[in-house]
C-alpha cells in the first residue's frame, strides 16, 4: 500500500491522491460503461441492423452472460496470481473488443464482439471492490465503497448522455469510446500496488472454504438479493429507453439525458453512504431501496407525463444507491483476504445473471400477446413493482 493511502487511513480521510484508488474508481467506471453507454443507442441500432426490440434486447445479455460463467474462475485467478495480473488483461480485452464493434457489418458480429467484450468486463467491478476490501478496514471500507458506488452512479449518469450524444454523430462512435479501457489498463499496469494476501492454498482447499462460506445464511440471502436487485435494475434500464423512444418520441440524446437522472440520484446517495450506514443497518437500507423500486415502477406503469417519469427515475436511482453499497459492504466483510475475490466473484455471477435475464424477461414479457393485444411495458412495470414492494415490506417486518 502506498504512503498516501496508509497516511490517509491514520488521519481518517479518504486517500484521493492515491493511485490505487484512481485505478479502483476507473475500473468500476469502465465496468459500468459496458451497459450504460449503450442504453440510449438501442433504439437507433434497430434501424441500423434491421432488427426488432427482442433482438436489440440481446445487446445487454451478450455482454453479461460471460460473467455468469467466468467470474468464479477469474476470482480464483485473482486470489492466486494477484489482482493486477488479472485486472489489466481484462481491461485491455474490454477496450479492444468494444471498439471493434464500430467496424461490425452484421448484427451477428455485434453480438459476437459483445460476448468478447463481456469476457473483459466480467469482473472489473468485482476486482475493484475486492481491492477496496484489501486496502481498507471498516469504517473506512464502507466509506470508500460508497465513494466507489458514487463513481459508478456518476458514470451511469454521464455515460447515457455521452452515448446518446456520440450516437447522434454516428452510431459507431459510442463503441469507439470503449477504447478508453485500454488506457486504464496501461495505467493500472504501471501504478497498481499488489495487495498482500493470505497464505497460498490448494485449489481443492480454496473451493472447500468458498463452499463453506456460501452456506452461511447471510451469504445466501445476500447473493439472492444481488440477483433480484440487478434483475430489476437492468430489466428496467433496457425497457425505459424503448418506452421513451416509442411512447414519448425522444431521440437518443434526449433519452440519455432522462436516464441520467436515475444515475444522478444513485450517485448522490452513494456519496453519503458512509454516513448513512453508521445510523441505519444494511438490511433496512436494502428494504427501503426495494420499496422505492416498487413505487417508481408502479408510477411508470401509469404512463405518466415525462416530468413524472423523471421523478420515478429519481426514486429508482435512490433505491439503487441504497441497495448496491449495502450488499457490497456486507459481502466483502464476510471472508478473509485470501478468499475475498472468490466470494466477490460469486456475487458478480449473481449480478451478471440478473443483468442477463432482466432485459430478456422485461422485453419478452412486454411482447407477449393476450388475444389481440400485447401485454406491454406498463403491465410488466406494475407486476414487478408489486413484487418489489411486497419483498421490501417483508424485509422491514422481519429485520
Amino acid at each position: 500500500m502506498s504512503a498516501n493511502e496508509s497516511g490517509s487511513l491514520r488521519s481518517g480521510t479518504v486517500p484521493w491522491q492515491a493511485s490505487n484508488l484512481h485505478v479502483v474508481l476507473a475500473s468500476s467506471m469502465v465496468g459500468i460503461m459496458g451497459v450504460s453507454l449503450l442504453t440510449p443507442v438501442l433504439p437507433q441500432l434497430k434501424g441500423v441492423f434491421g432488427v426488432g426490440d427482442a433482438a436489440v434486447g440481446l445487446i445487454v445479455p451478450a455482454f453479461t452472460i460471460p460473467g455468469v460463467v467466468l467470474t468464479p474462475f477469474i476470482g480464483l485467478l485473482a486470489d492466486r496470481i494477484g489482482r493486477r495480473w488479472t485486472l489489466v488483461p481484462l481491461l485491455l480485452l474490454f477496450g479492444v473488443a468494444g471498439a471493434g464493434i464500430a467496424f461490425a457489418s452484421t448484427f451477428r458480429q455485434v453480438l459476437l464482439l459483445r460476448v468478447l467484450q463481456g469476457v473483459g468486463g466480467s469482473a472489473l467491478i468485482m476486482l475493484a471492490i475486492t481491492l477496496i476490501g484489501d486496502y481498507y478496514d471498516d469504517p473506512r471500507r464502507s466509506a470508500v465503497i460508497g465513494i466507489n458506488g458514487g463513481a459508478i452512479g456518476s458514470s451511469g449518469a454521464i455515460f447515457p448522455f455521452v452515448g446518446g450524444t456520440l450516437a447522434a454523430v454516428r452510431w459507431q462512435v459510442p463503441f469507439l469510446f470503449f477504447g478508453v479501457a485500454i488506457l486504464v489498463g496501461l495505467y493500472a499496469l504501471s501504478v497498481l500496488d499488489e495487495p498482500t494476501i493470505g497464505e497460498q492454498q490448494s485449489v481443492r482447499e480454496y473451493f472447500r472454504r468458498i463452499r463453506g462460506v456460501l452456506a452461511y445464511p447471510r451469504a445466501v440471502a445476500a447473493n439472492l438479493t444481488v440477483l433480484v436487485h440487478f434483475f430489476m435494475f437492468y430489466g428496467m434500464l433496457t425497457a425505459i429507453p424503448l418506452v421513451l423512444g416509442d411512447s414519448y418520441g425522444l431521440s437518443s440524446s434526449r433519452i440519455g439525458i432522462v436516464l441520467a437522472t436515475l444515475s444522478i440520484a444513485s450517485a448522490a446517495c452513494n456519496t453519503q453512504y458512509g454516513r448513512i450506514s453508521t445510523r441505519v443497518g444494511p438490511v433496512v437500507l436494502i428494504a427501503v431501496g426495494f420499496l422505492l423500486y416498487g413505487g417508481s415502477l408502479l408510477g411508470l406503469a401509469t404512463q405518466p407525463s415525462l416530468a413524472l417519469v423523471v421523478v420515478c427515475l429519481l426514486a429508482f436511482g435512490t433505491g439503487v444507491g441504497l441497495i448496491t453499497p449495502s450488499l457490497d459492504s456486507t459481502i466483502v466483510g464476510l471472508v478473509p483476504e485470501e478468499l475475498r475475490a472468490g466470494l466477490m466473484s460469486v456475487r458478480t455471477s449473481m449480478l451478471r445473471l440478473g443483468q442477463t435475464i432482466g432485459p430478456v424477461a422485461f422485453t419478452a414479457a412486454a411482447s407477449l400477446s393476450l388475444g389481440s393485444s400485447t401485454i406491454g411495458f406498463p403491465a410488466v412495470f406494475a407486476g414487478i413493482g408489486c413484487l418489489a414492494i411486497f419483498g421490501g415490506g417483508i424485509a422491514v417486518a422481519v429485520r
